[in-house]
């Protein structure tokens, strides 16, 4: 079981095996001492988990698939609530026995997985390091010297050692990142409000989310899918839009990702080995089919600089006031350092802020206005564990630089390996876009893990191939073109502009017939169902946009043409370019060309 994915799990209980068998065996195998844990499901617990299961199995007609998630273990950070075990936020003073589920637990639960453990992580999730705990620090997988990162330390450990496929973590500056970068995972940080926050300990309301750490981008997709959905009981939970706009702000529009900015001068503090890898990463990404531009960071920087040294640090405070007024002295040091500076700021200060903030997300609009995503760094550096305790503060800012102004610019991002360091330590990089361009990452990283895999965390198993999803997340209409609007032709930019994809290039079923139209400027064809036996099969191409850009698409279409359904050679109806009967007088019948491409290239 060690290093199994979702997929291996579920193909064991396909084959036979029964979730009490292997779980019961998982469990056995676990270190009540491993600092990744704070708390593990005992017997008794796993005795009602199984209830639990079997009366959901029960329900869904004993057919596992209709739980996608069946029988499988996970782990969750202990700032995020599950029945069962108690809630520490890394500080046993605080800790309390919720009475039920997270919200993203629950989902969890009702597709059948099992939460076996609670995991350890910086107290009160302020810290990117992983050494900030009661608990103790957790040790890179690779490296036990080296920082896991943190906040969510022993989530991304337990995964990376292969214990479980996933497990949740949280994310609020980066800690569902950083530490997937330096342990060789996935790292998922949602658009804010795509999972519910409901049954999370706080630590900035306006900007926590929960995150995914996964052995591939696959299985995070899947918990993602299971995970999502609009919580009316969290005040901070948002409905996915039904499109995304064509003029939206940066980062925010529908389409694929063809161009990625990287930092023209990337800080590395002195780390050579990170420099290096990330030169070689550089080197492979521009061998993907994407465009890599180089631009000033300068305002993502300064609006990342906003999250510890401004006022937001005032949230922290108010997610623990109660707490911390009478338990001040149970709080790590350096937590409570940190969380204290909310005293240095007044209400006018935050508002300034905020004032700053919105400059620098309009100046953040500018820079990207001509890229679609972010490549960065996930983490800068790997500090050992010593240098950490030795400069707390400083290496955990270092560690962030690349992480800390995506929630607060509403992004949604994705960790995936990149190689290793000449060291041995794994080295990540982190693509970001726009809010709901999720699907569009995990689509460009399945790419690229195919094209450069890694072992699968901290283990010798082999990356199976990812599988990409669809490249356009919101819902989209594919249209069929048979002339101008064809690949290279002049009116195909009328399709780039709406950030239409290429599906595929096929044929009409052999029911039509072609006729270039008199008098049209470019040259248009007009395409018109034949009787049986009078028609032929013509050249179309099938492209894919956003149903928000379908409307005015249709607009620019000129008569006689318009859309209508047409039939392609496999059987399916498709809109597509149709012409009206009267725009057929005076056309030539080009149908013996078999598509305009060829017609076009005849008469020159």
């Amino acid at each position: 079981m060690l290093g199994w994915t979702i997929k291996d799990w579920q193909n064991a209980y396909k084959e036979g095996a029964k979730p009490k068998l292997l779980l019961d065996e998982l469990l056995t195998g676990l270190d009540v001492n491993d600092a990744a844990w704070i708390s593990i499901l005992d017997q008794e617990g796993l005795a009602r988990a199984l209830a639990e299961l079997d009366q959901k199995l029960h329900e869904a007609g004993g057919d596992i698939s209709k739980l996608p998630l069946y029988g499988i273990p996970f782990a969750a950070k202990d700032n995020i609530d599950a029945a069962g075990f108690d809630t520490t936020a890394a500080c046993p003073a605080f800790a309390y026995t919720p009475a039920e589920d997270a919200h993203t637990v629950a989902r969890l639960k009702a597709a059948g997985a099992v939460v076996i453990g609670k995991t350890n992580l910086d107290q009160f999730a302020t810290g990117l390091v992983g050494t900030r705990s009661p608990y103790g620090a957790v040790p890179n997988t690779f490296k036990p010297e080296v920082i896991s990162g943190g906040s969510s330390s022993g989530s991304a450990s337990v995964v990376a050692r292969g214990l479980v496929p996933f497990a949740l973590g949280t994310d609020t500056a980066g800690s569902g990142r950083v530490p997937a970068g330096l342990n060789n995972l996935v790292g998922l940080k949602p658009t804010k409000g795509l999972f519910s926050i409901r049954g999370v300990v706080p630590a900035c309301r306006s900007l926590d989310c929960v995150s995914i750490f996964a052995l591939t981008v696959n299985d995070a997709g899947l918990v993602s899918d299971v995970m999502a959905g609009f919580d009316a009981d969290d005040a901070f939970s948002r409905r996915a839009p039904d499109a995304l706009p064509l003029d939206g702000a940066a980062l925010r529009r529908p389409g694929p990702i063809k161009r990625l900015a990287i930092p023209e001068h990337p800080q590395w503090f002195g780390d050579q080995q990170s420099e290096a890898a990330w030169n070689t990463a550089i080197s492979q990404w521009r061998q993907q089919n994407v465009e890599l531009i180089s631009l000033d960071f300068s305002p993502l920087l300064e609006l990342a600089a906003l999250l510890y040294e401004g006022p937001w640090v005032a949230e922290r405070h108010a997610a623990v006031e109660s707490f911390m007024a009478s338990h001040a002295d149970e709080m790590n040091p350096v937590v409570k350092g940190i969380i204290s500076k909310a005293a240095n700021f007044s209400a006018t200060d935050t508002f300034k802020a905020q004032y700053r903030k919105e400059e620098l997300l309009r100046q953040i609009d500018e820079l990207l206005a001509d890229v679609d995503a972010l490549l960065v760094p996930t983490a800068p550096t790997a500090p050992t564990i010593e240098a950490v305790n030795a400069d707390p503060v400083t290496l955990n800012s270092q560690l962030g630089t690349y992480t800390n102004f995506v929630n607060l610019a509403d992004m949604s991002a994705l960790a995936v390996p990149a190689g290793f360091r000449d060291d041995g330590l794994p080295f990540g990089v982190t693509l970001i876009s726009g809010a709901w361009k999720d699907a569009e990452l995990q689509h460009l990283a399945c790419q690229w893990l195919n094209s450069h895999p890694t072992p699968l965390g901290a283990t010798t198993r082999a990356r199976p191939e990812e599988t990409p999803g669809a490249a356009i997340s919101t819902p989209t209409i594919k249209v069929a073109v048979v002339g101008a609007h064809l690949s290279g032709m002049p009116l195909n930019t009328q399709l780039g502009e709406r950030h239409a994809v290429l599906l595929e290039q096929t044929t009409t079923s052999a029911n039509y017939r072609l006729f270039a139209l008199p008098n049209t400027t470019p040259p248009k064809p007009g395409l018109k169902r034949a009787a049986p036996g009078e028609g032929e099969a013509i050249i179309v191409e099938v492209w894919e946009m956003p149903a928000s850009a379908f409307g005015s698409f249709v607009d620019l279409i000129p008569a006689p043409l318009g859309i209508g359904n047409v039939e392609l050679a496999d059987g399916r109806w498709v809109n597509g370019f149709i012409c009206e009967g009267y725009g057929f007088e005076g056309a030539e019948d080009v149908t013996e060309f078999g598509g305009w491409r060829a017609y076009i290239a005849s008469r020159s």
